[in-house]
């Protein structure tokens, strides 16, 4: 299948208040039940034997609300000390608590290597392949020790489940993008080929629950 880059109606605000906070928790929806809290949660643990041992600061780049890197903390708290910084394009999306930022992924608005980790969830598909590259160079700029990527498969069967979930959607946004997000995402090969100009060090990508990649761009070998 195809990548078709497409319109979502989320990343452009093209809603109601009521409709856009409707699609935000179908994004929590997801996320708690089809595989985006467990595939960062793993993702961290990837990268944990190369981490310190004192507080990990980590940016969580199009943030939204921050439910996935707020559960991710609470189910790896005591064990992982993990500092969060949300950063989105829209400040009405950033609802959460601690430190937020509302500014562009592609130019991030932090010094070099000023947490150890940057994250982002079901953002990259809706990048361009050259946007792709570009924000990849500024997450490893910003980063000391690696860039983690979840995010969504391309597949048509995976597309039939986004169609076949529309009773479960709350917004009118939501049976447009899910669909959509599918249309334009990235398959793992294309995703490693993306990120090979990018400067990371490493990359090791693997595949979870119900279609969903997990990446990890190391900035130094491991």
């Amino acid at each position: 299948m195809k990548r078709r880059p497409s319109h979502e109606l989320l990343d452009s605000d093209a809603g109601s208040p009521p409709e856009i906070a409707a699609s935000l928790r179908d994004l929590q929806m997801f996320n708690q039940w089809f595989g985006g809290v467990h595939t960062t949660e793993k993702l961290i643990r990837r990268a944990l034997p190369v981490l310190p041992d004192t507080p990990i600061s980590l940016l969580e780049v199009a943030a939204g609300n921050g439910y996935l890197p707020e559960r991710v903390r609470q189910r790896v708290s005591p064990e992982i000390n993990l500092k969060i910084t949300l950063l989105d394009r829209s400040r009405d999306h950033l609802n959460g608590t601690g430190p937020a930022v509302a500014a562009d992924a592609r130019a991030l608005p932090f010094a070099d290597n000023s947490f150890h980790l940057v994250s982002c969830n079901l953002f990259v598909h809706q990048l361009a392949p050259e946007e792709v590259r570009r924000f990849a160079q500024e997450a490893l700029r910003v980063c000391r020790t690696a860039f983690l990527i979840n995010d969504l498969i391309r597949n048509p069967l995976h597309l039939a489940l986004a169609y076949a979930g529309f009773p479960l959607y709350r917004s009118r946004l939501t049976r447009n993008d899910a669909p959509a997000s599918v249309l334009q995402a990235y398959t793992p090969s294309e995703m490693r080929d993306l990120l090979s100009s990018s400067g990371a060090a490493r990359i090791s990508i693997s595949r979870h629950y119900l279609y969903r990649m997990g990446i990890v761009a190391w900035k130094q070998p491991e």
